[in-house]
């Protein structure tokens, strides 16, 4: 049976608020939650960015949900300080936390002034991070000289069971080296056909059984208001790579202001005032073969979509 979860996006909510949140989605029958790690949001119009890891140490000590996040190693955070905040919550919280590691969007890593790199250098600078950051949650002292340096460094707090290591994905490519170290998959909603692809790409390269759907809607009261919403909060996440990796905050505001089409939008969102139509196309998605979905209502204000879904939709989807 598909697991529904809550996503917390730290971009568009100050954490003192997506902490309620969370408490709430718990409250109103989300099974697990998952939250985004960035240090600047993709638009002024969003205005936030609290750091993910104090926070989940917090929503994990007052719910009872899973939880997860998505990071980037490498760069804005060493590898080593990663595997250690890792641990540290896998200890406390047995078997309630995994990470997704991912190559990074330069929106969040420009702040070191390092050089941005390329995605193919990106790519192996992160199969480094996690190739040091699994033997330091397997117990092993490490020393590694690459793109990353590390030097004997160990970790003295070891979480069993050990957290899982997502492998972020979106497009096919990415998924399939994901598959050769990931304990599982995890994506967002898109054209179904390209999830088809990288659902049977993934198994082919012999990728981990467990395999997670982040989908991106917006529900309002009327048709106008759930696009209002998407069209203020969403519209500078629209954009496919190198442009969503590459871009800064100004620029994915300048961008976005030239034009974003309603098409552009639903394609990325699924926008919608009828909650049948968002439980069946929500449904769709998940059949597809995920065992674990994420809503994520790109609203800045969450109280209304968690209390309609928790009374209206998640019980049609856990039937």
């Amino acid at each position: 049976m598909t697991v529904y979860g809550f996503h917390a996006s730290h971009e568009q909510i100050s954490p003192r608020q997506l902490l309620a949140d969370v408490q709430l989605a718990e409250q109103v029958g989300f099974a697990a939650a998952m939250c985004s790690d960035h240090l600047e949001p993709w638009s002024k119009r969003q205005g936030h960015s609290g750091m993910a890891w104090p926070w989940l140490g917090a929503a994990l000590a007052t719910t009872n949900l899973s939880f997860g996040t998505v990071t980037a190693p490498g760069q804005r955070y060493h590898p080593v300080i990663v595997a250690h905040a890792i641990a540290t919550l896998g200890q406390i919280f047995p078997g309630r936390f995994w990470t997704a590691l991912g190559s990074g969007q330069n929106v969040s890593e420009h702040v070191t002034a390092e050089v941005w790199p390329a995605k193919p250098v990106r790519q192996q600078r992160l199969e480094e991070c996690v190739d040091i950051i699994s033997r330091l949650l397997d117990g092993e002292t490490v020393t590694h000289d690459g793109l990353v340096k590390v030097h004997q460094a160990k970790l003295w707090e070891v979480a069993d069971p050990r957290p899982k290591l997502i492998a972020p994905a979106i497009t096919v490519d990415t998924a399939v080296r994901g598959a050769r170290w990931a304990d599982g998959l995890a994506t967002i909603n898109q054209d179904a056909d390209v999830l088809r692809r990288m659902l049977d790409a993934w198994d082919e390269a012999g990728g981990a059984d467990h395999k997670i759907l982040q989908v991106h809607l917006a529900w309002g009261p009327t048709a106008e208001e759930a696009f209002a919403v998407a069209n203020d909060q969403w519209r500078s996440n629209v954009f496919a790579p190198p442009a969503n990796t590459d871009l800064l905050v100004d620029a994915y505001d300048a961008v976005s202001t030239e034009g974003i089409s309603a098409a552009q939008l639903h394609s990325s969102v699924l926008i919608s005032a009828d909650l049948g139509e968002l439980t069946q196309r929500i449904h769709d998605l998940a059949s597809l073969g995920f065992d674990t979905v994420y809503l994520h209502h790109v609203g800045q204000e969450q109280r209304p979509f968690l209390e309609i879904f928790g009374a209206r939709v998640l019980p049609q989807l856990n039937q």
